[in-house]
């Protein structure tokens, strides 16, 4: 195996023969949510390229009618009921007060007694006050202590309404607490991590198999040797001084004449680390980098052709039209072939917008 081998390997087994939406959620295991859109949200751009007839807003207003919860994974996002259920039950980053535990029994009593409740009708029956948030500002205590139970397992996000989360009462099948149960459901969330991501350098690999703490805070000291036996367990192979991970199945190596625009969180270019090692150069998500210090743009999608990202569009749509900027690491490709592949990426772009595309 070689480089290009891995490459290839990147981007065909995530890139994957688009099927029907539960079925992509079920292969991906996860997908990782961000509310921006610019010129959809990042679950939607990545779903686009999986999906068969995918449309911006369809995770969202579908939800009701798949197996699919927002959860905590690696990042925030949407999990299947498969995954949740090698997380759950879990704890959170601290213990449960005295004070907490009466509003968490007030609360799920509340909620189990209206079947899903929206935070602000929550928080006019309980007045709970205000706390400071993560980023530094005030916000509603009790849509603080709803996030910490839904963190937490004890209710799961029914809907959105307007892009609020409403709230369900969630109860988890009981789990055995033994450490063979402990050990399966580790690997389980390390196997499903790395089919993800993979294939991985090693020290990506342990940068993913890290961040299952906040996947699963119980099981943090045992992330460890959870990563040990994952390195057994993987297929693995030194190129160019670098040992790279991968499930221990063929690597396929695939490519065809296509042209993608991707998400900034799709799998194929999260691992900024192994990024610059297949690619060549630093992309850099530059949403809430200031305007003077930004390089790419605002939410600058990664353009793959074939199995090499070699630049960037910007994208927007105003006044029904589809407008795209782009970059290039090199040289934009000539010749037919690319252009005609670019002009069918950009009408498949516009038609999951709903719009005509054009290229600008």
């Amino acid at each position: 195996m070689n480089l290009d081998d891995i490459r290839r390997a990147a981007v065909a087994r995530s890139l994957f023969q688009p099927t029907t939406l539960q079925r992509a959620l079920d292969t991906l295991g996860f997908v990782q949510a961000d509310p921006i859109r610019a010129p959809a949200r990042a679950q939607d751009l990545m779903l686009r390229h999986r999906v068969v007839g995918y449309r911006a807003g369809d995770l969202e207003r579908l939800y009701s009618n798949l197996d699919v919860h927002e959860d905590f994974f690696v990042n925030y996002g949407f999990v299947t009921t498969a995954l949740q259920g090698l997380m759950h039950p879990r704890g959170g980053p601290t213990p449960w007060t005295s004070a907490h535990g009466r509003h968490v029994r007030k609360l799920i009593e509340f909620v189990r007694a209206r079947g899903s409740v929206h935070p602000r009708e929550v928080d006019d029956h309980f007045a709970h006050g205000t706390v400071t948030n993560y980023w530094g500002g005030a916000s509603s205590a009790t849509t603080h202590l709803l996030d910490q139970m839904h963190y937490r397992g004890l209710l799961r996000v029914v809907r959105r309404e307007s892009g609020i989360r409403i709230y369900g009462a969630h109860e988890h099948a009981p789990v055995a607490r033994d450490a063979a149960t402990r050990r399966e459901h580790l690997d389980g969330l390390v196997d499903v991590v790395v089919a993800k991501y993979a294939p991985l350098p090693a020290a990506s690999l342990s940068y993913v198999v890290r961040r299952l703490r906040y996947a699963a805070p119980q099981w943090t000291r045992q992330l460890g040797a959870a990563l040990e036996r994952a390195k057994r367990r993987l297929a693995h192979a030194r190129i160019d001084g670098v040992d790279w991970y991968w499930p221990a199945s063929a690597v396929v190596s695939e490519t065809s004449d296509i042209v993608r625009l991707l998400a900034p969180f799709d799998p194929v270019v999260w691992d900024r680390r192994r990024f610059e090692i297949l690619w060549g150069w630093a992309y850099r998500f530059e949403a809430y980098t200031p305007v003077p210090k930004r390089k790419l743009g605002y939410y600058a999608l990664p353009l793959l052709w074939r199995d090499r990202v070699i630049g960037w569009a910007n994208v927007s749509a105003t006044s029904g039209r589809l407008d795209a900027k782009f970059g290039y690491v090199a040289s934009r490709p000539r010749g037919p072939v690319f252009r005609n592949a670019l002009e069918e990426e950009l009408h498949r772009l516009g038609a999951f917008l709903g719009l005509p595309s054009q290229l600008t």
